[in-house]
């Protein structure tokens, strides 16, 4: 088996996380920037990153970096890497996406058509032919410049990797499955004790919460690109993979897990979305508007992606609603709560100020990870 270099863009501000995630599957992590972690590994390793991995965007297999400040040196230098290790004559390859940041270089149009050229130039001196029918499997190219150097890689997942199979149906303001994954991830949450949202939506955070608690792989029901490169990914990597995940399942886990909202609508999707993950047998969800949140238990947690004003119209009610947020979580005895928003004033109309604040980009867009902290519960006496 080869060793590669595999690349997992996430969400700015939780490389942490999925840093950690690719530690615990055992693999060395060779380089952390701004939305990305570079680990080395085998084949195995790049069909478990896509099967395992909760916080990465995708799996990128990293072909070459290449330093260019001229569309003619880029040319020379995509020329030179060893596509023909990858890409068999019949292989349909094409860039899927060029970005740009403080380069020379900055038209991704222009990038993704050179770097195309370069390819097809290599491989008909690989292999002695004049045209491509490319009827094969896909090989999907990713290029990224920052300070005119350029990350080339091939797209190994796909679809990104947020897309579970499990959420056909979405609320208004649904949040990524990837991130939702990754904010649990940064909470002491574990699957003995209590989680509620009360925003849930079409039930992203209850239903990764309840496929952790179950050690349910996230991408065990859904397909990559890479299942389909057989000239040097043994389709064995895959079935091992997914053996290995089903083996590791318990859904007969017992869990305490919440989500509501004011929709009814919206309430059914969400439990048709449990369902299709596998997970409805885990989580009670319930149309209830926030100002009836309350719940007997100590030690348990408020996780949620609350209202804050996408439109225009809504701003105004933001005020009365995190009020409202704070007085109820001020009923709980003993929980802690975590909010992503976009809301400025957030902390302010909560009454409270958060004991931790993570600045998070979901998308494009800024938002805040506020920490509030409960007491941690008193230590369980061993069993004599």
């Amino acid at each position: 088996m080869s060793r590669m270099e595999l690349v997992a863009p996430c969400h700015f501000g939780l490389e942490a996380v999925l840093k950690r995630e690719i530690t615990d599957l055992g693999y060395e992590i060779t380089g952390v920037e701004d939305g990305r972690v570079t680990f080395a590994g085998d084949e195995r390793a790049l069909c478990r990153a896509n099967i395992f991995l909760r916080t990465a965007e995708r799996v990128l297999l990293k072909v070459g970096k290449v330093r260019a400040v001229t569309f003619d040196e880029l040319f020379e230098k995509i020329k030179a890497l060893p596509w023909e290790d990858y890409i068999p004559a019949d292989g349909k390859f094409w860039v899927a996406k060029a970005s740009s940041i403080k380069s020379k270089l900055f038209s991704p149009s222009d990038i993704q058509s050179i770097v195309k050229k370069a390819m097809v130039e290599r491989l008909k001196t690989i292999y002695g032919i004049e045209w491509f029918p490319e009827t094969g499997a896909e090989y999907p190219v990713r290029i990224s410049f920052m300070k005119d150097e350029a990350l080339v890689c091939l797209d190994t997942s796909g679809l990104s990797l947020h897309k579970r199979g499990y959420r056909t149906m979405v609320s208004r303001a649904p949040i990524k499955e990837t991130l939702a994954a990754a904010l649990i991830m940064l909470t002491p949450w574990k699957k003995d004790r209590i989680l509620v949202d009360p925003f849930c939506g079409s039930g992203t955070f209850p239903i990764e919460a309840a496929m952790m608690a179950a050690n349910i792989a996230p991408g065990m029901n859904r397909s990559f690109t890479a299942e389909k490169w057989s000239n040097f990914l043994k389709r064995k990597y895959w079935y091992d993979a997914v053996d290995e995940a089903n083996d590791l399942v318990d859904d007969t886990v017992e869990t305490d897990i919440q989500g509501y909202d004011i929709d009814g609508e919206i309430i059914r999707a969400a439990r048709q979305n449990a369902q299709d993950a596998g997970v409805e047998h885990l989580i009670h969800f319930q149309q209830r508007p926030v100002s009836e949140l309350s719940h007997p238990k100590k030690y348990g947690f408020l996780i949620s992606n609350p209202p804050y004003g996408e439109r225009l119209e809504e701003k105004s009610a933001l005020p009365a609603l995190y009020r409202e947020i704070g007085e109820r979580f001020r009923s709980l005895d003993s929980w802690s709560m975590y909010l992503i928003t976009a809301y400025e004033d957030a902390e302010r109309d909560i009454g409270r100020k958060a004991d931790k604040n993570r600045k998070v980009y979901n998308g494009m867009m800024k938002t805040y990870y506020y920490q509030f902290l409960g007491p941690k519960p008193p230590r369980r006496k061993a069993e004599e």
